[in-house]
């Protein structure tokens, strides 16, 4: 495990900053501008896609590039009235792309992988309902933001759960046994993400703990500024990473019973996530003082594993990574 001091909240560069985005519908450049921005703005993006088949690396840099964009019009937003604004223009331009009428790049890349996977909207506009409620939550100044686990989980389903469908989709699953448990992983992966982020999202303005389990332990609002946390602040925390592993849990079956291409990437995303909330564990579940990380050699080892696990389970012709 390798940490790092706390220190005020540190804005990534945006999808827009990260590659020159192309001026013109041409379906090559959106792509390369998608791989680009996944490539760069996410560590994990290069390792995993090495652990599917190829025909699927660019449909996964595409909805990546669109969750990437879809996230920054409201964390990197001047104000949440422009916040609003852009959502909205950029919600009109998922309908369009839906209906084979693409106009922004990232959007002339995912229309493309929409054409060959018979992907539906429902699952990138639930994204966009969590952002827009990120914003609204911004705009009217709430920090404390879920009263219980039953609404927090419900964000999830939101902000989260919609990936992990995606990418099963990608693979024509849409069964409902196999998308509750990828639902299971993706809440748990968003979970022990706020639970290793809680000083940054502080300093933004947002709290994710929900509101009961503040109080259950006498946690207070204010205990979240101090340097380092309090003994009751430490004791949530222990709770909340058991509830997100009872989550990984809960989703490890589908791992075996996944389309076989994704089975890899799904096994070092749930390992990665156990990773993270070991992590915390170790660091005493304070996470104010210091925000826990997984290591790169820690990563490289996961994807090892999970190479190992590919090579020693028969797949079916075509079905392991190229």
């Amino acid at each position: 495990m390798s940490v790092q001091p706390a220190q005020p909240a540190r804005r990534d560069p945006t999808a827009w900053q990260l590659a020159p985005v192309p001026t013109t519908g041409d379906l090559a450049a959106a792509e390369a501008f998608c791989r680009d921005v996944a490539r760069r703005h996410y560590e994990n993006f290069t390792v995993a896609t090495r652990l599917v088949p190829h025909r699927l690396r660019q449909h996964l840099a595409n909805v990546y590039a669109y969750a990437r964009w879809s996230d920054d019009l409201v964390d990197e937003a001047a104000s949440p009235a422009e916040a609003a604004r852009d959502l909205a223009a950029w919600r009109q331009g998922l309908e369009a792309c839906f209906v084979g009428r693409p106009g922004h790049p990232v959007y002339v890349a995912l229309a493309e992988t929409v054409r060959q996977t018979g992907l539906t909207i429902e699952p990138f506009a639930h994204l966009l309902d969590a952002f827009e409620e990120d914003r609204a939550f911004d705009a009217a100044g709430v920090a404390v933001r879920f009263a219980d686990r039953d609404e927090l989980v419900a964000y999830c389903r939101r902000s989260a759960d919609p990936v992990g469908r995606i990418v099963l989709a990608l693979e024509g699953c849409r069964d409902a046994a196999l998308v509750a448990m990828s639902d299971c992983i993706c809440t748990g992966l968003q979970l022990v993400n706020f639970w290793q982020d809680m000083r940054r999202d502080r300093l933004a303005g947002r709290v994710y703990l929900p509101l009961d389990d503040m109080r259950q332990h006498g946690v207070t609002e204010a205990m979240l500024d101090a340097p380092r946390a309090a003994p009751p602040l430490r004791d949530v925390v222990r709770a909340e990473v058991a509830w997100a592993r009872e989550q990984f849990d809960a989703g490890e079956p589908l791992v075996g019973v996944a389309p076989p291409a994704l089975r890899p990437a799904i096994g070092m995303f749930l390992a990665g996530g156990r990773a993270v909330a070991d992590a915390i564990e170790r660091a005493g579940f304070d996470t104010l003082a210091r925000r826990p990380t997984v290591g790169k050699w820690t990563k490289l080892r996961l994807a090892a594993w999970a190479w190992w696990r590919l090579q020693a389970t028969p797949h079916p012709a075509g079905g392991g990574p190229s």
